[in-house]
């Protein structure tokens, strides 16, 4: 059993309530626009981190893939920035992980969970700040929608 945080539109940020959740994690999926290396090596310090690159991600992130299949304790993911990305035909994957509109949103397709985390970085407009966390286990997974404080 693994729980993992899973967020993604950082832009430069990590918050007190998101590094956190972070440290209680197992393994952390970052689905793009971190904006600066710090952000990934921070995550990376804390343990098992697979991250995307994102259209905001510039030159220092070339070395991060646009998008990144991993199975984690038997569930199946495909991560990639935006969900325009995504290919047609996805095939053997239970969980696909996607950022870029800074809103989150949870909803199965044909037996796929298709996941935006929503953005836990800078606010945009009046959205949530979210992120999400998941428990997996032989091959399902239980998730809940994390909001992070915020103070003006």
């Amino acid at each position: 059993m693994k729980h993992i945080a899973i967020l993604s539109d950082t832009h430069g940020l990590l918050r007190e309530h998101v590094v956190v959740e972070l440290a209680e994690a197992d393994c952390v999926i970052h689905a793009g626009d971190a904006d600066t290396p710090c952000i990934i090596e921070s995550i990376g310090q804390l343990g098992e981190t697979y991250a995307v690159r994102g259209n905001n991600d510039k030159e220092w992130a070339k070395a991060l893939p646009e998008s990144l299949a991993v199975t984690i304790e038997g569930v199946r993911f495909f991560i990639v920035h935006n969900r325009k990305d995504v290919p047609e035909y996805l095939k053997d994957v239970d969980v696909v992980v996607y950022g870029h509109s800074h809103k989150y949103s949870a909803e199965v397709i044909e037996g796929t969970l298709f996941l935006n985390p929503g953005s836990c970085g800078k606010r945009r407009f009046d959205l949530e700040i979210t992120m999400c966390r998941m428990i997996v286990d032989a091959g399902h997974y239980k998730y809940e929608k994390v909001i992070i404080p915020y103070d003006i």
